[in-house]
């Protein structure tokens, strides 16, 4: 921050100023004094043009009320923000409350306790309560109405100052021997504050005690938690700031002064404390002895002010913290206060770090950032939120960014990136962000030195730490494509008291960072940086200057300032440095080793200087802001001073753009174009008033004398709309106009004056103005050319139609054709689609189409296309994007591609129709490619996937095949039965769909299924016969569980006997376990001993199973005999043995029985009337099949036909 003073008021009669107060909403000041003075001031603010923020030109008073009610010295005035009221106390206890009404300040109420005088009175931060002690020890807490909350007398008490904390629930108080007090907001004491800054030895004469001052910040910090907020003062210079009445670990630091006020700015985040300098003591005749200090919150000092006068006795911020007042014997001195924001401009963007932009508020665990990236030209803003941002810098294209890494998962990324840190006890990293104009990071990295200050040019990054330095040779898109070795783009660091030679730069730097070296503790730090594409440039406190070459990084010279630096700038050819002190003073420093070159800048000094900018194109132009004023030196000699309260961005082509970042940052308005400034130099504003006054030839002499490739542009551009073509002509080869010396060449050729204006109209953008003076000579072509050449196409239109006749179907379609391009541009479909109808244009009608998704319309236009119309594989990609496979195939094939078309089909898996396809035009490679398709589907474990390719495309068997092998992969899942079953009748319906394809008219498969399993291949009919035997397995083993469930016992045992055909298929385990419990819930006991027997001797069980069916089986028959009861018995229909009405085949013949799908009961006499199913051929019971509508086995719908075997 910079500080200087600009404003005195004189109080008449030299009345001594005691105290003064700065209202922080309203503006006003209330001071006070001796003789009863108390006075209320308001500064009028400038709000206008460059005065805009109300620093550039501090305006005159626009209140000045004297408020007459006391009659003795005034010595506390306070102001309540919240309730707008003034509270004012003199040495007689006298309290007066002052309010405003219509425009002026009247007595609201008055309190004289007549006993003591008041010492301090404080307000709470809502308004609502104030706390009045006196020194007498007396407090009072009264509300904002008048009426007393609580009264307490300390006896033997000397207060001297009270404080409310932030959340009003304590109060403090100072006492004369120097000790603090705290209370709760009802009177009760609480605690002692740890005093750690003096030692107390409890007697209140000792002078070093006694405290001058105590301020507990109670606004809100939002860039920082946890950060110091009360700060007590005392009158030996000694001060101590806590973050609370609990903190142990204060900071503390000596101010070298008698110590008189302190205040916080509106943030807390900085604080100023006003005394006399302890020197005062020593030379009493002095009068500059008065001075205001500023400091952060852990007492680093930022600013010293020297205010004159003898005795300063009070200071105030400002509502913002951009000026502060201050009372000195009977003067009130104003100084503006310039803050280091932390911004930065580049391409027309200022980027800035919002000032409420972290988040203290403990929503979040750790504060964040927010920067703004402000384009001025088309006014739009971007924001980018990072870590807790320390500094800002920009080159011509890019920003970087210096953040602190505090959020836990890019702290432990930045870690594991960063190898050999300096000091691995200190774990903070920091990362640099590289961005482009609308916050967008191109380029990053992760360091270890902390980024106090930085800088940047087209290629490097510098950073600097109190004493390490770090230059990296960042990418971005741009420089990527060139190719450059790998070890110039290493990182290069060291420490500043290295002396780098810029050789062996790895072994020198990379390896000279180490351990050993990063431990080396300085006296003289690190102040300042500044870098050009040149040089480095590193100040120190001691006011040397390391001079680096960025290139080799070699250390070219040291130089000495007699101060501190506080700010450096390198011109444009690293000839020569602008260096600020930290007093304010400029000096002018030689970079170039060329005495010959070299101009006298020995006297170049300038005081009070905040800013400095060199000029991007001249390295002898430099801007400066000194106060309010800007100045501009060319060389040795200053211009006259422009008001200005901007910060500058650039100096440029003799104009210099500044922004107004007070408005924008510390008074939080919106930005906009009003807070961009554009101020000229005075050759510039010269040239201007030469060029409109005055004429050519003096404007051309004194562009002679001060030549600069700007105003040979402003003469080139008078005299060219004067028709002066030689003037024109030799103004362009001085600032080297290529397109101007064309245009004076093209402008000789044309022999009316009045297209020459037209031409030179054109060439300046004026285009209205050339399209006019066309018309007006009747060359209308021209007017039309201008704007084809612009892509004005409507207005193209316009000039067509206004000239009738003449103008072909040709022309007005291709202006159609353009204004459909434009509204295709910003994707308004319905527009553009409306004018490529008009203008025939098939091709941006049918993306018109597309994107409208109108696909009915889409798909006429295949038809619209010719055959072999170049259009048509695009359109069929078209169609094939949105699934219409049928459409997208069509347009191939009038294309006259089968290939293409086949591809389609087999992209939208459409693989019967690409083997349909395939087969047309004789593809036999779409059979191969479906083959590859579905082994790669298999690899990839996607099965159902290739089952429903396989089977889209007419390969029925092999897509059963795979559903064979579905059926194995589910039942090691354990799936259900009746899942499993499912999936093997699909599969063999599949297969019946295959000999229905191979079927031939000689063989048709209703009647003659037999005899086709017989004409192919032996594997391929076993397969077809498995897949059925596998699904009457599952069948079944349901349709005994189903029947023993509903206790039809004897039909459930017949089933289950009936299982023994599938051994192959099921668990034996399974199997045999169900014979034995339907047999033996038939009493069937002879058929449950066999099947216990079966059971006993399966090997692969556990003993212990085979334990448990061992001990069931004795306890089932040592009670029943194993017998079977009686059975039915039918004579067999081929030898006519009889035979139980459960077997399955006859013992005596051999002859088997058929199983009735339905039932499970074998069909003793197939010879008779049965049913059959005409899909999977399987047979049932004329007397169970009525009671379905659907095949059990394969649940095909029931004909009601019967047929005969």
């Amino acid at each position: 921050m910079f500080v200087y003073l600009s404003k005195k008021i004189a109080i008449p009669n030299n009345v001594k100023l005691n105290c003064i107060a700065w209202n922080k909403e309203e503006g006003y000041i209330a001071v006070a004094g001796s003789e009863g003075l108390l006075k209320v001031l308001k500064l009028d603010q400038g709000a206008n043009g460059q005065n805009k923020g109300g620093l550039a030109a501090v305006s005159n008073l626009s209140m000045n009320q004297t408020l007459d009610g006391h009659k003795e010295s005034v010595r506390v005035v306070t102001w309540n923000d919240a309730q707008q009221k003034l509270t004012s106390s003199d040495t007689d206890g006298v309290i007066m409350v002052w309010m405003l009404y219509k425009g002026s300040w009247y007595e609201e109420m008055t309190n004289d306790r007549k006993k003591s005088t008041v010492a301090s009175m404080c307000w709470t931060s809502d308004g609502a309560k104030i706390c009045i002690v006196y020194e007498d020890g007396a407090i009072i807490v009264g509300s904002v109405d008048g009426n007393r909350i609580f009264g307490k007398e300390l006896k033997g008490t000397h207060l001297t100052g009270v404080q409310w904390s932030p959340d009003n629930r304590l109060i403090l108080f100072a006492l004369a021997s120097g000790e603090c007090h705290l209370y709760d907001n009802q009177g009760n004491f609480a605690m002692k504050l740890n005093i750690q800054c003096v030692r107390l030895n409890g007697s209140s004469s000792a002078r070093g005690q006694r405290i001058a001052s105590i301020c507990w910040f109670s606004g809100r910090s939002p860039n920082r938690r946890n950060r110091p907020v009360l700060a007590i003062c005392y009158e030996c210079g000694k001060v101590q700031i806590m973050r609370n009445e609990n903190d142990d670990g204060p900071a503390i630091f000596d101010t070298k002064m008698r110590n008189v006020d302190a205040k916080w700015n509106h943030d807390g985040s900085v604080l100023a404390i006003c005394g006399t300098s302890l020197e005062a003591t020593v030379a009493p005749a002095q009068r500059d002895n008065n001075q205001v200090c500023f400091y952060s919150p852990l007492g680093r000092i930022y600013r010293t002010l020297k205010v004159p006068g003898s005795d300063i006795t009070s200071l105030s911020w400002e509502g913002k913290s951009l000026r502060i007042a201050m009372a000195v014997d009977s003067f009130i001195y104003f100084a503006n206060i310039r803050p280091d924001y932390i911004w930065c401009y580049f391409e027309k963007t200022v980027v800035f770090l919002n000032s409420h932009s972290s988040s203290g508020n403990g929503v979040r665990e750790t504060p964040m950032s927010v920067i703004t990236f402000w384009n001025t030209v088309s006014n739009q803003s971007f924001l980018k939120e990072v870590e807790p941002t320390l500094c800002l810098a920009a080159s011509s294209e890019h920003c970087v960014l210096g953040v602190e890494c505090v959020s836990s998962n890019i702290k432990e990324i930045a870690l594991s990136t960063l190898e050999n840190r300096s000091n691995a006890a200190d774990d903070r990293v920091y990362q640099l962000l590289l961005c482009n104009s609308i916050g967008t990071t191109v380029d990053s990295k992760y360091t270890d030195i902390r980024p106090c200050f930085v800088g940047i040019n087209s290629s490097y990054v510098a950073i600097a730490s109190q004493e390490e330095i770090l230059i990296w040779h960042y990418h971005t898109p741009k420089s990527a494509s060139n190719l450059q070795s790998v070890k110039a783009r290493k990182e290069k660091r060291f420490h500043i008291d290295d002396t780098p030679t810029g050789v062996e730069m790895a072994k020198d730097l990379m390896l000279g960072s180490g351990e050993a070296q990063s431990h080396r503790r300085i006296s003289d730090p690190i102040c300042a940086l500044a870098l050009s594409e040149k040089l480095l440039l590193v100040a120190r406190e001691s006011g040397a200057i390391n001079e680096y070459s960025i290139a080799n990084v070699a250390l070219r010279n040291r130089h000495m300032m007699s101060s501190k630096v506080y700010k450096m700038a390198i011109n444009c050819n690293s000839t020569r440095a602008a260096i600020i002190d930290h007093m304010g003073v400029m000096t002018l420093l030689d970079l170039d080793d060329n005495r010959e070159t070299q101009l006298n800048f020995s006297r170049v000094e300038r005081k009070d200087v905040w800013a400095v900018s060199w000029a991007k194109d001249n390295p002898l132009l430099l801007a400066l802001m000194e106060k309010t004023r800007m100045y501009i030196f060319r060389g040795n000699d200053p211009e006259e001073p422009i008001s200005c309260s901007g910060y500058i961005c650039t100096f440029e082509d003799l104009e210099i753009t500044s922004v107004l970042l007070d408005d924008i940052i510390s008074i939080g308005e919106l930005q906009n174009s009003s807070h961009i400034i554009q101020l000229r130099v005075k050759s510039l504003r010269d040239t201007d008033d030469l060029l409109e006054h005055v004429g050519l030839e003096d404007a051309k002499q004194f562009i002679e004398d001060n030549p600069h490739p700007r105003l040979w542009r402003l003469l080139a551009e008078s005299a060219l709309k004067k028709l002066e073509l030689d003037t024109a002509e030799n103004a362009f080869v001085r600032c080297a106009n290529y397109p101007g010396i064309k245009l004076i060449k093209r402008l000789r050729t044309i022999n009316t004056q009045e297209l020459q204006r037209a031409e030179v109209a054109a060439f300046y953008g004026e285009y209205e103005e050339a399209e006019k003076l066309y018309l007006d000579a009747d060359r209308r072509d021209l007017a039309i050319e201008l704007r084809m050449t612009l892509c004005d196409w409507f207005r193209v239109v316009q000039l067509y139609r206004m000239g009738g006749s003449g103008v072909s179907d040709q022309q007005m379609e291709t202006a159609w054709r353009e204004i459909g391009h434009h509204f295709a541009n910003l994707r308004s479909w319905e527009s553009a689609k409306e004018y490529y109808d008009k203008s025939h244009y098939i091709e941006g009608f049918m993306d018109a189409l597309y994107h409208l998704e109108q696909f009915d319309e889409l798909e006429e236009c295949v038809e619209k296309l010719p055959e072999k119309s170049p259009l048509l594989p695009k359109l069929a990609e078209m169609l094939a994007s949105v699934g219409m496979c049928a459409e997208a195939v069509q347009a191939h094939l009038r294309f006259g591609d089968q290939k293409a078309a086949v591809n389609t089909c087999v992209n939208l898996r459409q693989w019967g129709e690409a083997v349909a396809l395939a087969q047309k035009y004789q593809m036999p490679q779409v059979s191969t490619l479906i083959a590859k398709h579905a082994a790669q589907l298999l690899n990839e474990g996607r099965l159902t996937e290739a089952i429903e390719m396989q089977r889209n495309a007419g390969r029925y068997l092999d897509a059963a095949r795979l559903l064979a092998q579905l059926a194995e992969r589910e039942l090691e899942k354990r799936a259900p039965m009746l899942r499993i079953k499912k999936i093997y009748i699909l599969a063999a319906l599949l297969a019946e769909q295959y000999l229905k394809a191979v079927a031939t008219p000689e063989i048709d498969y209703a009647s003659g299924r037999n005899t086709l399993l017989d004409s192919i291949s032996l594997e391929d009919a076993a397969c077809i016969e498995r897949m059925w035997h596998c699904a009457e397995a599952y069948h079944f083993m349901l349709l005994a569980q189903r029947q023993l469930r509903f206790g039809i016992i004897h039909s459930a045992l017949t089933t289950a006997i009936r299982l023994r055909e599938y051994e192959d298929v099921l668990p034996l385990e399974d199997i045999y376990c169900l014979v034995a419990l339907a047999s033996c819930a038939d009493r069937a006991f002879g058929t449950c001993s066999k099947a216990f027997v079966k059971l006993e001797t399966l090997s692969h069980l556990p003993e212990k199973t085979l334990h448990e069916y061992e001990q069931l089986a004795r306890s089932i028959f040592s009670k029943y005999e194993p017998e079977d009861a009686d059975l039915d018995m039918v004579a067999c229909y081929s030898c006519g043995v009889p035979v139980p009405d459960s077997s399955p085949a006859c013992m005596e013949c051999g002859a088997r029985f058929p199983a009735c799908i339905s039932s499970g009961k074998p069909i003793l006499q197939p010879t008779n009337n049965i049913w059959i199913c005409t899909t999977c051929h399987h047979c049932a019971s004329p007397l169970e099949i009525s009671r379905h509508r659907s095949c059990p086995l394969c649940h095909s719908l029931i004909a009601s036909v019967t047929e005969e075997m």
